[in-house]
């Protein structure tokens, strides 16, 4: 068995420190010089394929910049690089688990020196500031460090108990499923990206990556990484295209063995009846892993700690504009604690300047068109739902550079059950509800669909033991804000219409890539 210090996760960068921040200008610096402007092509085979087609990565705060290009997948090319993906499966499934293992761990001391170059392309490319670039890239480096080590687990005859029985010797082995396709988002393009790639692909899978199409630079700078590392041609097909056109097709194909998507609810559910129906020819039940987003609430009660609520709300609700799948987009308050709350988070929101990630500003741009119309429909109609206390503003612009600006939203009082309560918006708005007290407060934490991630601000133990039984959500976070786990620390997944909660960076994650075969052999 390979032999390999005990997980860590990555330290973050402090960037209170003046050379921190000289170090990631600099790396902006030489991404400007070097990455902007890069075309990727497809990687089919190991071969890289250019297309008649290309898609445009555009910077979402100064929207008149093309920061690179990549090729634009067909529906050929998908085909040709499942059937390449089965080819190369023969192979790769009867690699050593060891051998599989130390890729990703030279995948993850590669990225460790390409670090800050990383952050700086997603700081360009979808507008992350410099700290939650590089909590990013750490979490990128972290799955393929632990997934390496939770590999070890699954190797060889007997990877999984069994009973004894006399006269016979029993045992289980995992082997892998084979050849899949993974949909990845862009609000996490490294991180998300890789885990979901690197998982299958160390269990002996082959996987066909479609990454998002507004974070398609990020996306091959990863896949060079990959192949940098000794990735065998086939293992990892890089197919950046259009959804609605490769990935449905995909998805519909008989010979794709299992699907892993982060996204939305609606796509989601879509790839989900899609994958349930089988084609002619297939020879399997399609595996299908998701995190669909949530609509997810941070509780504060009448004992709370007023200073950790405030920090706890800001921090969930606004680190990246409110675009990720865990941020705090409903704060509900007990009716004894509302106003003393609502003040400190009005007025520590107000301190969050606007601009662009590359000035390292706390509120930058959202990251495409459709979002931003999306946000500002859901803006233009909040009054009618609430008090709009802060924001309520899409202004297009900022520092005289056209952008997606949204600004960022507080809505005092709004209805329980109303769409800002609902409906995931997934930007800078924040819905507030008055709760009668603790009970109705919990009652309204589980009345939407989702179920990803939640909190609690409380002193009270039995709040918190009946938090933890009864919130209805896949992560539980108390006295903190609900943002930013750690992989092999808060394994990540929700229930109900959030996913399948399949815990990405934890122990179990591997066994979703994998089946069991029991072998018997009598005496």
């Amino acid at each position: 068995m390979i032999k390999v210090q005990e997980y860590r996760p990555q330290s973050f960068i402090d960037f209170t420190k003046e050379e921190n921040v000289k170090a990631y200008q600099d790396a902006l610096k030489k991404v400007r010089a070097e990455l902007v402007g890069k075309h990727y092509p497809l990687v089919i085979d190991g071969e890289r394929v250019d297309t008649a087609e290309k898609l445009e990565s555009i910077n979402p705060c100064d929207i008149s910049e093309v920061v690179g290009t990549t090729a634009k997948a067909t529906v050929e090319d998908a085909e040709r690089a499942l059937q390449g993906a089965w080819t190369a499966f023969e192979t790769w499934k009867k690699w050593d688990m060891d051998a599989r293992a130390r890729i990703l761990l030279k995948a993850a001391a590669i990225l460790k020196r390409r670090r800050l170059e990383a952050c700086a392309l997603m700081t360009i490319e979808v507008g992350k500031n410099y700290a939650e670039a590089d909590v990013e890239v750490a979490e990128a480096i972290d799955f393929l460090e632990y997934y390496a080590r939770s590999a070890m687990r699954y190797s060889g005859f007997g990877s999984a108990e069994t009973t004894w029985f006399e006269g016979e010797e029993n045992g289980l082995m995992h082997i892998p499923l084979g050849v899949g396709v993974s949909i990845s988002p862009w609000n996490f393009p490294c991180a998300i990206f890789i885990g979901m790639a690197a998982a299958p692909i160390v269990a002996g899978n082959c996987v066909l990556v479609k990454p998002a199409e507004d974070a398609g630079l990020i996306a091959g700078f990863m896949v060079d990484i990959m192949l940098e590392a000794g990735l065998p041609a086939g293992v990892l097909q890089f197919l950046p295209g259009v959804g609605k056109e490769i990935g449905e097709y995909l998805t519909n194909h008989a010979k794709t063995r299992f699907i892993t998507f982060t996204g939305s609810r609606a796509v989601g559910l879509h790839i989900n009846e899609v994958a349930a129906k089988v084609q002619p020819g297939q020879k399997w039940i399609k595996r299908v892993v998701m995190e669909l987003g949530g609509k997810d609430a941070l509780i504060v009660d009448e004992g709370a700690d007023i200073e950790t609520a405030v920090t706890a709300a800001v921090q969930g609700a606004f680190g990246f504009n409110g675009q990720k799948c865990s941020a705090m987009s409903r704060l509900i308050l007990v009716d004894s604690v509302y106003d003393e709350v609502m003040s400190g988070f009005v007025e520590r929101t107000k301190a969050l300047k606007m601009g662009c990630g590359e000035e390292n500003a706390p509120v930058t741009a959202v990251v495409n068109q459709m979002s931003f119309d999306k946000i500002k429909g859901y803006l233009d109609s909040a009054g009618d739902e609430g008090t709009v206390l802060l924001g309520g503003e899409a202004p297009g612009e900022c520092g005289g550079k056209k952008g997606h600006y949204v600004q960022p939203s507080i809505i005092g009082d709004v209805k329980r059950e109303s769409k800002l309560a609902q409906e995931e918006i997934f930007g800078p708005v924040v819905a507030v509800i008055r709760a009668r007290d603790w009970q109705d407060a919990l009652e309204i934490a589980n009345s939407t669909e989702y179920g990803l991630t939640g909190g609690v601000i409380s002193n009270s133990r039995e709040h918190l033991e009946q938090a933890r039984a009864e919130f209805e959500v896949g992560n539980l976070y108390f006295n903190r804000k609900i943002t930013g786990a750690i992989v092999g620390v808060q394994p990540f997944g929700g229930y109900n219409m959030s996913g399948t909660d399949s815990k990405a960076g934890g122990p179990d994650y591997l066994a979703n890539f994998m089946q069991l075969k029991t072998v018997t052999e009598r005496w």
